[in-house]
Formats: structure tokens, C-alpha cells, sequence
């Protein structure tokens, strides 16, 4: 099931389109993925969907 909300991600994505264009937004959110992605790889974390996890 689809989530109505956006993520902070998706709305920083949204912002940035809006400001600096659809490709740089792309690129931009595709280097925050993949930086979250190798710390998660790196200290061994698991994936916690919500906003209780961040906290």
C-alpha cells in the first residue's frame, strides 16, 4: 500500500526540482540515496520504515 504522504526526501527532491531543474534534482536525490545506502551497508543498520525509527 502507497503512503499519501511524502517522505522528506521526496519533498526536498520536489523543492530542489522546482529551484535548480528536474536533472540536477534527479542526480541530487540519487547521491543522498546512495550515501544513506553504504552508511546503512557500512555500520550494519536495518531499514525502519517511519518516523519513530529516526528518532
Amino acid at each position: 500500500m502507497r503512503s499519501i504522504t511524502w517522505s522528506s526526501l521526496k519533498a526536498w527532491g520536489v523543492r530542489l526540482m522546482t529551484t535548480k531543474g528536474r536533472r540536477r534534482a534527479i542526480v541530487a536525490v540519487a547521491r543522498k540515496i546512495a550515501v544513506v545506502l553504504h552508511r546503512m551497508w557500512a555500520d550494519g543498520t536495518d531499514f525502519c520504515l517511519g518516523s519513530e525509527a529516526a528518532a
